[in-house]
């Protein structure tokens, strides 16, 4: 008995653990289609983004016990674009960006900017925040834009054909 509980201890255990990596996959997968062409969607709002999307960009502070993580950064010559990526993103979602945002700015006020991504920038820098999602919910989506945060879609334009080489065929059948 005890014998079959421990095999289905471990059996169960690597199903989690299967699960799991499956949903960071995903997770992976979204935040790759929005950050491809992010930096010229904000730059059609007028945003000089010139850096490349730092991805999965964390922050500390001892001082104020703080810690986080952004899941793609932009960055402005003096506004920083903090996005939150979820394969479904929902208000509760949006409450923890609005919170990481805030506990950010402290972060900053207090240890300055440490990252070498943003260590040219000054202390007058400014904070934007975005949510996306490869699914929104109207009330996650309604309650961001009610916030000031900026709230990223899938569209049409999420996908294209790569680029052929000189002389491809495409294959018959």
């Amino acid at each position: 008995m005890q014998k079959r509980d421990a095999e289905y201890d471990r059996m169960r255990k690597e199903l989690n653990r299967k699960i799991g990596d499956l949903g960071n996959r995903i997770g992976d997968i979204v935040e790759h289609m929005i950050g491809e062409r992010i930096i010229e969607k904000f730059q059609a709002l007028g945003y000089n983004v010139t850096h490349p999307v730092v991805r999965n960009c964390s922050f500390s502070s001892t001082k104020l016990g703080l810690y986080g993580e952004f899941d793609l950064t932009l960055v402005d010559s003096d506004i920083i674009i903090l996005i939150e990526v979820k394969t479904t993103l929902e208000t509760a979602d949006v409450r923890k960006h609005l919170k990481k945002i805030e506990e950010y700015r402290n972060h900053i006020a207090t240890d300055g900017f440490v990252q070498p991504h943003v260590r040219h920038l000054l202390p007058n820098t400014r904070f934007i925040g975005a949510v996306a999602g490869a699914v929104v919910t109207d009330e996650a989506k309604d309650f961001a834009l009610e916030n000031g945060l900026y709230v990223i879609v899938q569209s049409g334009e999420a996908v294209e054909i790569v680029k052929t080489p000189e002389g491809f065929k495409a294959r018959e059948w």
